[in-house]
This record gives structure tokens, sequence and C-alpha cells, in this order.
């Protein structure tokens, strides 16, 4: 088979499980009739990880804990609260893992700059094998 067959299916069926997997959980009753009210729940809820799958948002989880986050969000919402303060309040209740992207700050350090440090390793360790390799 033809080497750039063997990319294009790949590259098809790649982008086939990329799209086919976002799927949102939202079910009808929980939507706000107000748009950017809806709007400002559903960004939010991109940013809340799932405490039950943990590799997904509360936006596309089915679990009902994730449900219940949702309809957290939007009684905040309701209630006249800021996205900051919304944040605060999960971070509160769950901690920082709450977060898909969690904050730069001591305690996370590791977790944002250590694969740059592998990254850097890495390049550095090919380097210096090619230049090892040219010699031979």
């Amino acid at each position: 088979m033809n080497i750039r067959k063997t990319f294009l299916i790949i590259l098809i069926f790649s982008l086939f499980q990329f799209f086919s997997s976002i799927s949102f959980s939202l079910e009808p009753d929980e939507i706000l009739k107000n748009q950017n009210l809806e709007l400002r729940a559903r960004n939010i809820s991109k940013n809340i990880r799932c405490m039950v799958c943990q590799n997904q948002s509360i936006d596309e989880s089915n679990a009902p804990l994730a449900k219940d986050l949702r309809i957290l969000i939007r009684n905040q919402i309701k209630e006249g609260k800021k996205d900051s303060q919304i944040y605060m309040f999960l971070r509160e209740r769950y901690g920082d893992f709450i977060l898909l992207k969690p904050a730069v700050k001591l305690s996370t350090w590791a977790l944002w700059f250590l694969p740059v440090v592998f990254l850097i390793i890495g390049i550095f360790i090919l380097y210096y094998h090619n230049k090892k390799y040219k010699k031979i």
C-alpha cells in the first residue's frame, strides 16, 4: 500500500475520532433561557473537571455529579455571581484539581514547567547523539 494512502487513511480516521468524540451532555432542562448567561455557564463548564471521569470537563460528562455541578453553576450565575466567584467557590469545595487548567503557583510549578525541561533535555540528547553518530 502506498505511504500516501496509508497517511490519508490515518488522517481521516483521526479526524473522524476527534470530531465524533465532541459530544455535550447538556440536558434540555439545564439550559438557561438567556443566551448570554448560558454562554457563560458553558464556558465555565468547559473549564471544570468532572470528578468522576477526571479526563473530561463537566460539559462533556454524563456523570450525575457533572450534571449537579452544571446546575450549581447555572444557579450561581442566576444569583448574579461573577465567573471568578464561581471558580473560587468550586476550588474551595473541591480543591485545585477541579480546574482543567490549574493556576501557575508554587505548588503547580512542576506541572507547568517540567514538560519544558524534559523537552530541552530531549533536544540536547538528540543533538549529542547525532553529533556522536556523525563522528563514527
